[in-house]
């Protein structure tokens, strides 16, 4: 089964419903739910979809929210190997650094973004959630 680690947009665009995205994410959490790929999320990425969530919601219907969601995900942690990483990488973006150092140091296979420029330096994989969809149906 692939493992894929999902960016802070993808899960946002999920949780938010944030549109024309929504449709992708979802296609990616059903695969998920029928046990096509394992679908993966940073620590950093769930702590920051928490806040972004209580900017358009409750606090309890952000929990519910995310409660929800996380049946489906595994959340990764990252650590201080993680962040010094990070720090020393050649990413202009550091929330993009530990993303994918995230995704490389727990044996991701692909990262899921709609943020591709941020993935330049990346050594893995990286597809916007179209583009991994469209590679199922057509392999």
């Amino acid at each position: 089964m692939k493992q894929i680690l999902l960016d802070t947009n993808i899960v946002l665009d999920l949780l938010a419903r944030r549109m024309p995205f929504y449709n992708e994410a979802a296609e990616l959490l059903s695969l998920a739910d029928r046990k096509t790929i394992s679908l993966s999320l940073s620590s950093l990425s769930l702590a920051n979809t928490h806040y972004i969530l209580t900017k358009y919601t409750t606090e309890r219907e952000a929990r519910t929210i995310i409660r929800n969601f996380k049946v489906l995900v595994q959340v990764l942690s990252f650590d201080d190997k993680i962040t010094d990483l990070a720090l020393n990488s050649d990413f202009k973006d550091f929330e993009d650094a530990i993303q994918y150092f995230t995704a490389i140091e727990n044996d991701q296979e692909l990262i899921v973004t709609r943020n591709m420029s941020g993935y330049r330096k990346s050594k893995m994989p990286v597809m916007t959630a179209r583009e991994f969809i469209q590679s199922q149906t057509n392999p």
